[in-house]
């Protein structure tokens, strides 16, 4: 099979295109389920681990990526229990080697049925996307129903699939991006406004929208730029959730303070089995119904891997980058 490999941390020229034999079942693997993998999501965490800046190093050579969309080329007896067989359209939320690559393995846990109105590319950028939104807007954001919510940052991957779950949450929903093409997009996935956060003075524009009440909940995609000025944009006793940011920033507590509000963080990887089913859950039924449709801003050949990864980390992001594999 055909796989894109990283063998030395570094740029994105790094991303080698190897022939590697279709990794097999044997053994332990026995309870895994092979993939042939169509599409395969490029995340900007995938460019920190091929840089060698990320928390964790995987062991050298490695094949990048977490997420990918594909059809079941094998299974254990037991996944047909669960209404899988072979040939089935599958989303696949971690592959256990690795995305980038014709064939993949992944526990059955991990695997998600791939409605017929969603084609491989948006299968592949479902889940990190999705989920990590999920888990800020309710499950650590708490979001009600009717509440005002603000994402900050709201054109690329995670801010789409939050604008896309907020309202159909039935959300009063706000969003900010840099480039007018990405605010015409969030416009197009329901936010009643859309503000550039990249304009002087956007932050009273944004609580001039809100009749100065601010937001009852804002979700933050650059904490390293914003994080500071949310604290003046949240509402009495609302909250903000972090889930991204690339550097530290200093902000004065006393904001908190006189507010009662409070600040969060939210992590893909911080979900337990019951959280990661019970998103998976809501992911699949507003695939299958409609209210969830991902979007891509890219698509790359698998051995442009390389292009893909300057790609994804450009600012004025419309959505998710994905690498194809016909």
């Amino acid at each position: 099979m055909r796989a894109i490999r990283v063998h030395a941390f570094g740029a994105p020229e790094q991303l080698v295109l190897d022939e590697l034999p279709t990794p097999s079942r044997d053994g332990a693997r026995a309870e895994l389920v092979r993939v042939r993998m169509h599409a395969a999501a490029v995340n900007p965490v995938d460019t920190y681990i091929r840089a060698g800046t990320y928390a964790t190093r995987p062991e050298l050579p490695y094949i990048p990526g977490f997420e990918g969309a594909g059809v079941i080329d094998a299974l254990p007896a037991s996944m047909r229990a669960e209404g899988f067989s072979v040939g089935d359209r599958v989303i696949v939320c971690h592959a256990t080697a690795g995305a980038y690559a014709e064939y993949a393995l992944c526990a059955p846990e991990d695997l998600m049925a791939l409605p017929a109105r969603v084609d491989f590319a948006q299968g592949a950028a479902t889940w990190v996307s999705y989920a990590t939104a999920f888990r800020a807007l309710h499950q650590i954001g708490l979001a009600a129903r009717g509440e005002r919510v603000l994402v900050h940052g709201a054109s690329g991957g995670v801010g789409l699939a939050s604008v896309q779950l907020a309202v159909s949450a039935g959300m009063e929903v706000f969003g900010t991006a840099s480039s007018a093409e990405g605010r015409a997009l969030v416009l197009a996935q329901g936010a009643q406004a859309t503000f550039d956060h990249g304009a002087e003075g956007y932050e009273q524009a944004l609580m001039a929208a809100t009749d100065g009440e601010g937001f009852s909940l804002i979700l933050e995609m650059a904490a390293h730029i914003n994080l500071d000025r949310d604290l003046d944009l949240v509402a009495k006793r609302g909250r903000v959730v972090v889930i991204g940011n690339r550097a530290p920033i200093e902000i004065n507590p006393r904001k908190i303070m006189s507010k009662e509000s409070s600040i969060s963080a939210a992590m893909l990887f911080g979900m337990n089995a019951r959280e990661k089913a019970r998103a998976q859950s809501a992911i699949a039924a507003g695939l299958a119904d409609g209210s969830l449709t991902p979007l891509i801003q890219e698509r790359f050949p698998l051995e442009d891997a390389s292009n893909a990864h300057q790609a994804v980390m450009r600012d004025g992001a419309r959505g998710k980058i994905v690498l194809e594999m016909p």
